[in-house]
């Protein structure tokens, strides 16, 4: 088994905990490519310094260190390939990451082949307007007013039927995987990530009747958008890939052909996630 492992620069602790990590598997039977020098020195010559290209094409899994941005990250760099993929968790939260910073020994199981795959959906969004084109996301699509004194319009349909026009903050459509992220905050509910669906969450709407929505997996929904100025509106997918947008912008979203696989350890590994990260706050 070759392991792709990828460290966070951003995060202090990543480069120790990646060579650690690198240690780990090397004398589990892996064999570890990495694209960070500071890595491949610290993990004593156990993880081998390649082009990212090389570790794609060599890697049977990758392993990420940082938090769930790093996960995504890594999934959309990797997407189409079929690479499963495991996080150790070095952020606050982290539900995507199922390994912590202190369980390094969990991955002595990959070579081992003591684990699961768990296979998440991904949004595919299409943009119409002046800048078309088409995103994917594992986690939500976010559309989000530009300025903070102001609010916008948002006409949603399902299958062509309206379901709600919104005037507020915005929007955010999410996979299960995402419904513990940006739409928890803003008030939507936790899905079981296996489940084959999208939420449907509006951010702070002016309204007393905008709850948030599931749809199932056949659904393909519209959002339209109605903005008091022409460019008064931003999309971002998995928080980047950010786009503006102007009003009369159409944005069809479906789930996606495309899915990602997630390493598992433990069959509620989720619901383990939310109970630790969770429970008190």
């Amino acid at each position: 088994m070759t392991v792709y492992l990828i460290a966070n620069p951003k995060k202090p602790q990543s480069h120790a905990v990646a060579a650690r990590a690198a240690q780990i598997l090397s004398q589990s039977g892996a064999d570890v490519v990495c694209c960070s020098e500071e890595v491949c020195e610290e993990s004593d010559g156990t993880a081998e310094l390649v082009t990212e290209k090389t570790a794609l094409d060599r890697s049977d899994i990758i392993v990420t260190v940082g938090g769930d941005g790093t996960i995504l990250h890594a999934a959309r760099r990797s997407l189409g390939r079929g690479i499963p993929l495991v996080g150790v968790n070095l952020g606050r939260m982290g539900f995507l990451a199922t390994v912590e910073s202190y369980e390094l020994d969990k991955l002595r199981r990959l070579p081992a082949g003591d684990y699961t795959l768990d296979r998440r959906n991904m949004l595919r969004a299409e943009l119409h307007g002046k800048n078309a084109r088409c995103h994917t996301a594992l986690n939500d699509l976010v559309i989000a007013k530009r300025a903070v004194s102001q609010t916008i319009e948002i006409s949603v349909y399902c299958d062509g039927i309206p379901v709600n026009r919104y005037q507020g903050d915005g929007v955010i459509l999410a996979t299960p995987t995402g419904s513990t992220a940006y739409s928890l905050s803003a008030g939507g509910p936790i899905l079981d990530a296996r489940i084959a669906g999208i939420v449907m969450t509006p951010i702070c709407a002016h309204s007393m009747r905008s709850p948030a929505m599931v749809f199932s997996a056949g659904r393909k929904l519209r959002v339209q958008i109605h903005a008091p100025e022409q460019e008064a509106a931003v999309m971002s997918c998995d928080g980047c890939s950010e786009e503006n947008l102007f009003t009369g912008d159409v944005i069809d979203v479906a789930l996606s052909d495309q899915t990602i696989e997630l390493v598992c350890f433990n069959e509620a590994d989720q619901f383990e996630a939310i109970d630790k990260k969770l429970k008190g706050r």
